[in-house]
C-alpha cells in the first residue's frame, strides 16, 4: 500500500476533486470503493498494525472510500473529514441504505428488539448514523427500528439532515467526564480536537480533525481580551472551548477526562509544563 500523509484532508486545498494531488502520482490515484463502517467505533491508524496508535476514529454508519485492501487491512479515506489511514477490513461493509437519523446523545444502546428489557446488541456514540426502517412503542417508550430486528430509543436520535442545535457549546458540555482518549472522537473516549469536531458537527458545521488544522481554518482570530462563549483557545497540540468568558471545556490529559477549567488556571498550568496559547479563534 502507498505511504502518504495520513492526515490528508479532502476539504483542504480542494483535494476533494483532485484526489491525492501532490502526495502520490496522479496515475496511481483511484476514486476508491464506497464502504460503510459496520462496528460501533473503529480506530484509523497511520500503519496497518495493531501496535500503531490511533490517529482518529470512524463511527458506525459513517462512510469511507476504500483505496486498497491487503492482509486484512483496508486503506481508506473518510468521507467525514478526508482523513486517510488503515482500518481492519472487517470493520467495513458494502454501502448501506442512506442514513435517516444520527445518534444525538453521548452514548446509547441498540437493543435486539423494541424493549429496554431485551439484550443489548451493542452501544453507539453520538454521531453514529442509522437507516431507520420503522417505529414501535413499548410501555410508552418509542423506538426506531433498524434492519435485523434491532431497535434504538427514538429520543436518543435526531434526523440526519437537521442539526441538533445551532450552539455547539452545550453539545460539548454533554461529554463532561467522558474519558480522554488520544485519537478518540466518540462518547466512549475523546480527545481535545475530537470534542470540537464532533460537537460542531452535531451543530451542523463540518470542521477539520486535528488541532493544527482547526487553528488554521476555523473562524477568525480574536484577542484574549475579546474571548467569549464558543471561542476556541489553542496551544500547540491542544484546543479548548470557552464555555463563558472565564471558563473553558476541554478533553485533556491532566484530568484524563472532558472537564471544566478556569481559563487563567489552564493557561498557568499548561504554560508551566509546555507553553502559552498560540492563538484564539471565533467560529
Amino acid at each position: 500500500m502507498p505511504e502518504i500523509d495520513h492526515r490528508l484532508n479532502a476539504y483542504r486545498d480542494d483535494l476533494a476533486e483532485e484526489g491525492l494531488r501532490g502526495l502520490v502520482d496522479a496515475k496511481r490515484f483511484v476514486e476508491g470503493t464506497p464502504a460503510t463502517v459496520s462496528v460501533p467505533v473503529t480506530p484509523l491508524r497511520a500503519r496497518p498494525e495493531l501496535s500503531c496508535g490511533t490517529d482518529t476514529e470512524l463511527l458506525y454508519g459513517e462512510t469511507a472510500r476504500v483505496l486498497d485492501i491487503a492482509e486484512g487491512w483496508a486503506w481508506v479515506k473518510s468521507d467525514i473529514d478526508g482523513y486517510v489511514g488503515y482500518v481492519p477490513q472487517d470493520a467495513l461493509a458494502p454501502p448501506q441504505a442512506a442514513p435517516t437519523h444520527i445518534v444525538a446523545v453521548p452514548r446509547t444502546f441498540v437493543y435486539r428488539g423494541a424493549d429496554l428489557r431485551f439484550p443489548q446488541a451493542f452501544a453507539l456514540s453520538m454521531g453514529s448514523r442509522l437507516p431507520v426502517v420503522g417505529e414501535a412503542e413499548t410501555r410508552e417508550t418509542r423506538y426506531f427500528l433498524l434492519d435485523g430486528g434491532l431497535a434504538v430509543v427514538a429520543n436518543h436520535c435526531a434526523p440526519v439532515a437537521s442539526p441538533t442545535s445551532d450552539d455547539y457549546v452545550p453539545i460539548a458540555a454533554r461529554f463532561l467526564e467522558t474519558p480522554y482518549l488520544w485519537g478518540g472522537r466518540s462518547g466512549f473516549g475523546i480527545d481535545c480536537s475530537g470534542l470540537v469536531q464532533l460537537a460542531m458537527q452535531m451543530a451542523g458545521r463540518r470542521v477539520l480533525r486535528d488541532t493544527d488544522m482547526q487553528a488554521e481554518t476555523i473562524g477568525q482570530p480574536v484577542g484574549r481580551d475579546e474571548l467569549t462563549r464558543g471561542d476556541l483557545v489553542f496551544w500547540k497540540g491542544h484546543v479548548a472551548i470557552m464555555e463563558d468568558e472565564k471558563t473553558l471545556l476541554h478533553a485533556n490529559g491532566h484530568t484524563m477526562t472532558v472537564a471544566r477549567e478556569g481559563l487563567d488556571d489552564a493557561i498557568r498550568r499548561i504554560g508551566w509544563l509546555y507553553a502559552q496559547p498560540t492563538g484564539y479563534r471565533r467560529p
